[in-house]
């Protein structure tokens, strides 16, 4: 069974499997010795009264080869082709929508397997994201996030209010300061301590106010809104908006686990447990879920004898929480206080309040690794926000974000003309590009100021990210850059490899609709890409 063919107009021949041509197939050993020889054109005319879409698909893989890499001109680009349709239509995910897109180094195209198809993308939008961010931002931004007072400090007592101003940091958390979430907390409880503060008389206010009030991109699905991967976006955050459970089975079948979370066992949140341990022998079933717009988490997972779990959940109201975990901090760090917590969404003017203590995070290029090699929602969607709110001097918003978003890779040369994004993380099963604006955009990015930065976002197959262990067994192995996607049906993968001839190329392997197991679409993907490595 081989995949469908495209006409040069890009629409599919018909729906049915079988479409190649036969003409093309059979007169493929000809063409290639024909091209060879010089005979090519001859050959063309002919085809095109016989069957023009085949000969259209003959002239579009020549004029490949014409304008590759002249380090590559001795390459047959057309066997490739046929191998690696050979591989796709022979697999146990034959029946599943595939397109791939290969350049060279100059940014010609020589594998084209239906690449201008519009497909779902699942996660490779994050390159998109994450390239008009480093333009936008530029890769030196920092947030800065603040706390300011409105009052006077008399005998180390804080007589007024506080406010923690919001700058749209997604990076509150562990990881990029030696696992510890406290971190930033910790060096701001020091900075008010300096400051002379031990404690505070008077509310404390969470500001919100850069980014709007809309928690979600459209396209999300409610039933993993419960899910790190899926929490709500603020300005003001912290811990990606999770709390972290941590369950132990430490009982007898029938009892109920033991359950800890992060931060402190906060009162924040409330965790109903309806668990249940059962024998060494059944598997673990995870179930969590958060009651939507609350912040009351039901368990009932069943979890085997001894078995321990762990899960990072999500929270409503994240300024809410940042603000209440900080004060909570703050007193164990014996700086106390009696006041309220009050969600403020006024754009305020801080010019008129005093500054108490700020952090100033790491540089954007450092923040989008979480972007590419981790595949991080949360960083996607609060990137697109920011580049808003510091671009246009205005309110974040998720849909000001995406526009922005095509204007930056229209500027780098992008097409964007048939894109369509209702997020930029690609959680929403709405986002279409083709594989082949992927690699033009993998090419442009390659030969932009940006190339140093941008290729350090990527995970590297065997060693990090998405990807590290994955193509442990594969000769590309230590040589592949990719970014990797998925969504029920939708797999996909993109970046870069260095083949064992010492050529670079930008690739995108693309599948949709498939109903086999993801671990047989892998399979085909690295079939793929170690043919590119060992023939090209």
């Amino acid at each position: 069974m081989t995949i469908p063919l495209l006409s040069c107009s890009g629409k599919r021949k018909n729906s049915r499997p079988d479409t190649e041509s036969p003409e093309l197939r059979q007169a493929s050993p000809y063409v290639r010795k024909s091209l060879g020889r010089g005979f090519g054109l001859v050959l063309l005319l002919i085809l095109l009264f016989a069957n023009p879409t085949a000969a259209q698909q003959v002239q579009s893989l020549a004029e490949a080869e014409s304008e590759s890499d002249t380090l590559t001109s001795g390459i047959d680009y057309l066997e490739l082709n046929h191998r690696i349709r050979d591989l796709i239509s022979f697999s146990d995910a034959s029946n599943a929508v595939w397109t791939v897109s290969v350049r060279d180094s100059t940014g010609s195209s020589v594998i084209d397997i239906d690449a201008p198809m519009l497909m779902r993308i699942a996660s490779n939008s994050k390159l998109f994201t994450s390239a008009a961010v480093m333009k936008g931002l530029g890769p030196d931004f920092r947030f800065t996030t603040r706390i300011y007072g409105q009052g006077e400090l008399r005998d180390s007592v804080w007589y007024g209010d506080i406010h923690f101003a919001g700058s749209g940091d997604p990076s509150i958390d562990k990881h990029h300061y030696a696992n510890d979430t406290l971190y930033v907390f910790n060096r701001m409880i020091d900075q008010l301590k300096e400051y002379g503060i031990r404690s505070i008389r008077g509310d404390v206010f969470a500001n919100e106010s850069l980014f709007d009030d809309i928690r979600y991109p459209r396209g999300w699905e409610w039933d993993d809104l419960s899910y790190y991967y899926a929490p709500e976006l603020s300005a003001l955050s912290f811990n990606r908006n999770c709390v972290d459970l941590v369950v132990r089975a430490n009982g007898r079948p029938g009892e109920s686990p033991d359950i800890s979370w992060f931060p402190f066992n906060t009162d924040y949140v409330q965790f109903v447990n309806e668990q249940i341990i059962t024998p060494r022998n059944v598997s673990f079933n995870e179930d969590y879920a958060r009651l939507l717009g609350s912040n009351t988490i039901r368990l009932r997972s069943t979890l085997p004898v001894g078995y321990f779990e762990t899960e990072s959940l999500s929270i409503s109201d994240p300024a809410l929480f940042f603000a209440d975990s900080f004060m909570k901090l703050a007193g164990k760090r014996e700086i106390d206080w009696d006041g309220e917590i009050h969600l403020d969404t006024s754009r305020r003017v801080w010019s008129g309040y005093e500054e108490l203590a700020s952090h100033t995070s790491e540089p954007v290029r450092i923040l989008l690794k979480r972007l590419n090699r981790n595949s991080d929602n949360f960083y996607t969607e609060m990137l697109t926000k920011a580049l808003a709110a510091y671009t246009l001097d205005a309110q974040g918003t998720t849909e000001a974000g995406i526009s922005l978003i095509l204007e930056k890779l229209n500027e780098l040369g992008v097409d964007t003309r048939y894109m369509r994004f209702r997020d930029t993380s690609g959680m929403a099963g709405a986002n279409v590009a083709s594989a082949a604006e992927l690699t033009r955009l993998l090419w442009l990015m390659n030969e932009s100021e940006y190339r140093y930065y941008w290729r350090q976002t990527l995970a590297r197959a065997g060693f990090h990210g998405t990807v590290e262990n994955r193509f442990i067994e594969s000769p590309a192995l230590g040589h592949l850059y990719a970014k990797s996607g998925f969504i029920s049906g939708v797999r996909t993968l993109s970046g870069y490899i260095t083949t064992k001839s010492g050529h670079e190329l930008s690739y995108s392997i693309l599948t949709n609709n498939f109903t086999s197991r993801v671990a047989t679409v892998d399979a085909v993907h690295e079939r793929i890409i170690n043919l590119l490595y060992e023939n090209i």
